[in-house]
């Protein structure tokens, strides 16, 4: 499982880059139109296009950050009051089913993808929409990797506990 988590980190140190660079852009780009509107009553017609799509793209790119850092949503109401010995039990199954769920919604928004891009619709610059969002496959189906990737670290942690090893005697 190692080179796994190597994969994981690696694409970890590539989505902190996109996330310092595409909010640093957004930031100047949102700085930039707000002068231009307040100093010379005009504006870049494509900047809050863009901008739209950067928050867009640092929204899911987090979501990915989060799930690597176990920082996402979750309710974990139940694995509060188990046991810890019960608590990997629980842990696996939240895990592969996330999975599973994060891999639906990698094959929905592959399908939403291959609509938009049927469709043949373009933003003001000219861009097919399906490239600004293909974002959402994307991070989609990295949750839905790291969720796998946790779940089968949880089942490695899983051992079956063997009454000799309680003590030492029967």
């Amino acid at each position: 499982m190692g080179r796994w988590e190597k994969l994981d980190e690696a694409i970890d140190r590539i989505e902190t880059i996109l996330v310092v660079i595409f909010l640093s852009a957004m930031m100047i780009l949102a700085f930039l139109q707000i002068f231009l509107r307040n100093v010379f009553t005009t504006g870049l017609a494509w900047g809050d296009v863009i901008v739209r799509n950067l928050v867009l793209w640092i929204g899911f790119i987090g979501a990915t950050l989060a799930t690597r850092e176990g920082k996402h949503i979750n309710i974990d109401v139940i694995s509060r009051s188990l046991p810890p010995s019960m608590r990997i039990f629980v842990e696996f199954g939240i895990h592969l089913f996330s999975s599973f769920i994060c891999g639906l919604l990698t094959y929905a928004s592959l399908k939403f993808i291959k609509n938009e891009a049927q469709m043949g619709t373009t933003t003001l610059l000219g861009i097919s929409i399906w490239v600004l969002e293909i974002i959402l496959p994307v991070t989609f189906g990295l949750m839905a990797f790291r969720f796998a990737l946790y779940s089968m670290k949880s089942l490695s942690r899983m051992k079956i506990s063997n009454p000799l090893d309680r003590g030492g005697k029967k």
